[in-house]
């Protein structure tokens, strides 16, 4: 495992981290759950990233009994809020209110004193960006928070947060956690060059785009039993826009490509996201602890000019770019 600086901070991150949203306390039992986070600590992953709303709030306790009896200090502990956790007005959103009751209950079920990055998981149309800004900060100061993101804000949102930041002497944004893949490159126009100019890092989301990167879906077959696609807790909803016989023949294409460079197809499409420098690491999630001992090995491996070009060229315009697909929907409406 390779490891790599959070966007300007201080703080090291390993290059693959380790994600349990749809998984724990959904689609993984609990047993099979925490294997897969020691599992990750094994392989070298330090990263885990989670959120309150993930699971109706039982992946971060899920998390949080994983975690037990394992070294606070070594390894970086995210979690995000926005979304639903309840059924009242107050319990979404970026409220002071919602975000310091989110905090305190997210602690509680992560079993830990801190928080090493607290994120923004969408943009709030509702409430004042600067009660939103000060809250975080606040949480920074009183140390309960160590660094702070947010998750697919696009490039007007971004500027309009760092200069509220600026201005008011607040803790900066450190990260920016954005749906990021080889065929899925909306960040690349707009939402990378202002997090790159502001110390911004990516750790984006989806890498091997809800597994359809990997090539298990085969164009005019079933979905593979008990795969992301057949799953109506959430992940076939996530993956039904690539579930196209031009996407998933596009994507046998890169079979090549992998087996040229010693990989499998999952580790190409992770080793991809990888070979953009301001990414500061990528999330994978698991079912099995042998896909995470798998993905893993995607750390470290460096991709020539030739083999990204041959990516661009076997996926061609089913590449999606537009900028205006990242969107934050108002959870209220």
């Amino acid at each position: 495992m390779e490891y790599r600086k959070l966007g300007n901070s201080g703080m090291y991150v390993s290059e693959i981290a380790f994600g349990n949203w749809i998984t724990h306390g959904s689609q993984v039992e609990q047993d099979s759950a925490i294997k897969c986070v020691r599992t990750a600590l094994d392989c070298g992953i330090t990263t885990l990233d989670t959120a309150d709303v993930y699971a109706a709030t039982k992946a971060e306790s899920v998390l949080g009994k994983a975690l037990k009896g394992v070294r606070r200090e070594s390894y970086e502990l995210f979690t995000k809020v926005y979304w639903p956790t309840g059924s009242g007005k107050n319990d979404r959103g970026l409220s002071r209110k919602h975000i310091m009751e989110s905090v305190h209950a997210s602690l509680k079920r992560l079993n830990t004193d801190h928080i090493d990055l607290y994120q923004f998981h969408r943009f709030d149309y509702e409430t004042p960006l600067e009660e939103s800004l000060s809250a975080f900060d606040d949480l920074i100061r009183q140390g309960k928070v160590m660094y702070i993101g947010f998750s697919e804000w696009n490039a007007k949102q971004i500027s309009a947060a760092v200069k509220i930041q600026k201005e008011l002497g607040y803790n900066r944004f450190v990260s920016s956690q954005p749906q990021y893949s080889a065929l899925w490159r909306v960040i690349e126009k707009e939402v990378d060059p202002i997090c790159r100019d502001h110390g911004i890092g990516q750790i984006v989301w989806s890498p091997i785009a809800q597994g359809v990167l990997t090539g298990k879906y085969l164009p005019g077959k079933k979905a593979p039993a008990g795969s992301r696609a057949t799953d109506k807790k959430g992940g076939a909803g996530m993956i039904d826009r690539w579930m196209r016989d031009d996407v998933l023949t596009a994507v046998q294409n890169l079979r090549p490509i992998a087996e040229g460079e010693g990989l499998t197809m999952g580790q190409l499409a992770i080793a991809w996201v990888l070979q953009n420098p301001n990414v500061s690491s990528a999330i994978i999630g698991a079912t099995k602890p042998a896909q995470i001992k798998e993905n893993v090995k995607a750390s470290g491996v460096k991709l020539s000019s030739q083999t990204m070009a041959a990516i661009d060229k076997a996926l061609g315009n089913l590449i999606e770019r537009d900028p205006e697909k990242t969107i934050s929907p108002n959870p209220r409406a």
